[in-house]
């Protein structure tokens, strides 16, 4: 068994960049930015009025000027202000030249086209300069996962659509006779799958294109045509199958159809029997069938190498500290990911480990929001004592 480090070094030595392709700007929501991306124009591109009132230079309590125009915003007033002259001006219109202060419309009184200056005024200028925002040439760096306010930027930096990167087509094989889809009766000998709809749902958040594949029975036949529907994809994704039992067929029909181990077993707490590997054109993840074990790795390996496709930084899950809230006996052999609640509080957050590690318990994997990791042959440890965590994406 190698170290869970050493399996994801290898399982990400198995991706590479899937390149770039343009998409429009109201498409790219959530995609990853390939390369930066440069204003077009200066934001704002002239100084603007921040409030509504009225546009003019210098001024006292008490003064009188004399309106000469208006500038609603989206209407520049074509003129220069001379001495003892204002503009009606409303927020997000161009400031006019000759103005250096907007004065905002309560500390105003007008009569006709005359305005008074109020005795306490605001000292505000309530002008928003030019390229205040961001100036031409300015860029937003890459590679980024693109968020509401980065799709707004690159909008005012004038870019009606972004090169993004290629989403991985990730084909998902939940394996085993034991399994029936959702929405089928099982038998009494039979379950519902719900890994391959929890790992497809977590490929899918991850920025992946996922596909579900029909469930491959345990045959060899059967199990190696489901696998040939997976052709082209950028990373297969097995479920189950992948163990030393008579029936766990995966490695050896993967190997018969070409696929080149990169490791098999891991000393890891749950998921043990993982497996991954190069078979054609397509990277191998061959997950443990038990339902948390497979999402446990899902969150360990499979979402670093979607990562990597994409072209972002790919690496460990990064782990937090917390305080413990419960007691934990002296751990096994194997590095523990334990399924974990977090509970704010001042400082580091309180971890609480579920009352149940069974790797076939979906609850507490539901409940949770963390996984406590333990190091191999770690000491028991007593409540309030600083552990390390890592968080569940997606």
């Amino acid at each position: 068994m190698i170290s869970v480090a050493e399996a994801l070094d290898r399982c990400l030595a198995l991706v590479r960049p899937l390149g770039t392709e343009t998409v429009r700007l109201d498409r790219a929501g959530g995609r990853v930015l390939a390369e930066p991306v440069a204003a077009l124009r200066d934001q704002p591109p002239f100084a603007t009025s921040v409030m509504d009132g009225y546009a003019l230079s210098g001024g006292a309590p008490g003064d009188s000027f004399r309106v000469v125009g208006e500038a609603p915003a989206g209407h520049a007033w074509d003129g220069t202000l001379g001495p003892g002259e204002a503009l009606r001006i409303f927020t997000g219109a161009p400031v006019p030249q000759g103005a250096n202060r907007v004065v905002i419309q309560e500390d105003v009184t007008r009569e006709g086209d005359t305005i008074t200056l109020g005795q306490n005024l605001d000292e505000g200028r309530h002008i928003r300069a030019a390229g205040a925002d961001f100036r031409k040439g300015e860029t937003m760096a890459a590679p980024r996962r693109l968020r509401p306010a980065d799709i707004a930027l690159a909008a005012a930096m004038g870019h009606a659509s972004l090169n993004v990167a290629r989403r991985p087509d990730v084909a998902i094989i939940a394996t085993g006779d034991e399994l029936v889809a959702p929405g089928v009766t099982p038998g009494p000998d039979q379950i519902t799958a719900s890994n391959s709809y929890g790992l497809k749902a977590m490929a899918e958040a991850a920025g992946a294109v996922p596909r579900l594949l029909p469930i491959a029975r345990d045959r060899t036949d059967a199990l190696a045509d489901v696998l040939k529907l997976a052709a082209g994809a950028d990373l297969i994704v097995t479920i189950g199958g992948a163990s030393v039992g008579d029936h766990d067929l995966v490695g050896r029909v993967a190997e018969g159809l070409g696929l080149d181990r990169a490791f098999y077993k891991i000393a890891m707490r749950p998921g043990k029997p993982l497996m991954a590997g190069r078979m054609g054109g397509s990277a191998l993840l061959g997950l443990p069938g038990n339902p948390v074990s497979s999402m446990v790795c899902g969150q360990l390996f499979m979402l670093p190498m979607i990562d990597a496709f994409l072209g972002l930084p790919a690496g460990p899950a990064p782990r937090r500290q917390a305080v413990l809230a419960a007691a934990l006996p002296k751990n096994g052999p194997r590095e523990h990911y334990m399924r974990a609640t977090l509970e704010p509080r001042d400082g580091l957050p309180a971890i609480r480990p579920a009352d149940s590690q069974d790797s076939a318990l979906l609850t507490r994997l539901a409940s949770a929001d963390a996984l406590l990791v333990r190091a191999p042959d770690a000491p028991a440890l007593d409540p309030g004592e600083t552990v390390e965590y890592v968080p569940i994406r997606g």
